[in-house]
């Protein structure tokens, strides 16, 4: 008869606020910028000149609600 043996487990780590922080930062300014680029790049407010950027993220400004016609 075969005797089944455990093997340790090693229990997860806490990840300290001082190691997130920076990345949770970093993560909700990317997310502001595609906000922005999604949903005000055109018009008075307009970093780039011309239409580009409204044209390339037109179907995602549908998708996510903003209005642009």
């Amino acid at each position: 008869m075969a005797i089944a043996r455990c093997l340790p487990v090693a229990l997860p780590h806490a990840i300290p606020v001082r190691e997130i922080l920076p990345w949770a930062i970093f993560s909700g300014l990317l997310l502001l910028l595609g906000i922005y680029f999604v949903g005000v790049e055109e018009g008075a407010l307009a970093i780039f000149n011309g239409m580009y950027v409204h044209e390339f993220v037109h179907d995602g400004r549908h998708l996510l609600g903003f209005p642009c016609h």
